[in-house]
């Protein structure tokens, strides 16, 4: 028998404790990262009990009649520790959840599975519950990552690139300078692709300041000038590179090329199992930058992919 409930601000300690242990969850999922943007989204996160012992979890918000694997984040699904937990439990946590659901006037789930490279330990009874359920696909986008322990190398073009930015004086590593990179980010964002980043100066600042192991600032530079960066985020299994840019400066000098050089050879040595470049798409998935996935492949990466599925119960 599976309880289901609704997660509440009381609940948070233990919310997190739980998170840390699970094989599937990343730092992602712990409330401080979830809660800072608790403005934009209304939450209904559900935690689900088997005789009183809590045995998963799943970060969610409400819109409308609509049960959202968390908008605010990338990925998420149910979320659970290796031991006492097979497709068995998996299976009776959905179908409890749905009929919980049901009943609370709920009409669709949208549920986004935490990609297989994210796993500390084989976690993927949620992609059988889904099938079993009747889940369909719905959204589909693709990233690309490098597999650390046997990495495919830069193409020649990339190769060509490192060195002739070692020979232009570039030089890479970690940066508190948030704000100095974030007026070349913005600017190259708003130059480029007339847009601007996800989170401000700000909230990406506080998100470092609550963890701070997990994100960090790389920059490259030239005679201390910023041209390009990369904000790296670090979970248990993954590198994963986001808001990467470069200034005209930085694109000329191919300073990218020798960050990303920097970032992979760090990431490997420190024990990651990927290092992931971030999708390539837009429009849920419908639009593929060929360029910018042709990019990511000739550094090394090749495709994983972020699901989306929908459930009607």
């Amino acid at each position: 028998m599976i309880e289901i409930k609704t997660y509440t601000p009381e609940q948070q300690a233990v919310w997190d404790e739980f998170v840390a242990s699970c094989c599937n969850a990343t730092f992602l999922h712990q409330r401080a990262y979830m809660d800072y943007h608790s403005d934009r989204f209304t939450d209904h996160s559900l935690m689900a009990y088997s005789d009183e012992r809590l045995v998963a979890v799943l970060p969610a918000n409400v819109v409308g009649k609509t049960l959202f694997s968390h908008q605010g984040l990338t990925y998420g699904g149910w979320l659970h520790q290796v031991k006492h937990f097979d497709a068995t439990v998996m299976m009776a946590v959905m179908q409890s959840a749905a009929e919980w659901l049901k009943n609370e006037g709920f009409e669709t789930v949208v549920y986004k599975p935490v990609p297989h490279i994210y796993h500390r330990y084989p976690a993927e009874e949620d992609l059988y519950a889904l099938f079993r359920a009747g889940a369909v696909l719905t959204e589909c986008n693709i990233s690309t990552s490098v597999l650390l322990s046997n990495p495919f190398d830069f193409d020649r073009g990339n190769k060509r690139a490192v060195n002739s930015a070692r020979r232009a004086g570039v030089e890479v590593g970690e940066s508190t300078d948030w704000e100095g990179y974030w007026h070349v980010l913005e600017e190259v964002l708003a130059s480029r692709h007339e847009t601007k980043p996800v989170h401000s100066v700000e909230e990406i600042k506080l998100l470092h300041s609550r963890f701070p192991e997990n994100i960090k600032l790389y920059t490259a530079t030239c005679d201390g000038r910023i041209v390009a960066g990369v904000v790296m985020f670090f979970t248990h299994t993954v590198a994963h590179s986001q808001y990467i840019a470069s200034s005209a400066e930085g694109r000329e000098r191919k300073a990218l090329a020798l960050l990303f050089r920097h970032l992979i050879d760090q990431s490997k040595d420190s024990g990651y199992a990927y290092f992931d470049f971030g999708i390539s798409n837009e429009d849920h998935g419908q639009w593929l930058n060929e360029g910018l996935v042709q990019q990511k492949s000739r550094l090394g990466g090749r495709g994983i992919v972020y699901n989306s599925y929908q459930i009607k119960l």
